[in-house]
């Protein structure tokens, strides 16, 4: 009975290497700890003033735009390099 060819084994490729990260821009630091401390003082005058400040009016969702705001500065914080 005759014999089947036998296959060929591929020869080993490596996987394909990362893409080189470049650090971040310089402006990239100060704007991530900029809105941080931002959205920190935003929430702490809401809370002294009760709600009425830094826009009158909105009373509550002055909190909202405080953690609006610390929330970005720490999704930059994800992309830093």
């Amino acid at each position: 009975m005759p014999e089947s060819r036998t296959r060929k084994k591929r020869s080993y490729t490596p996987p394909p290497t990362a893409k080189e990260e470049r650090p971040s821009p310089r402006w990239y630091a100060p704007v991530m700890l900029g809105l941080m401390v931002l959205g920190l003082a935003w929430v702490v005058t809401t809370y002294i003033a009760g709600g009425e400040y830094p826009v009158p009016g909105i009373n509550n969702w002055n909190l909202a735009i405080g953690f609006v705001l610390m929330i970005a500065g720490f999704g930059m914080t994800t992309r830093w390099r």
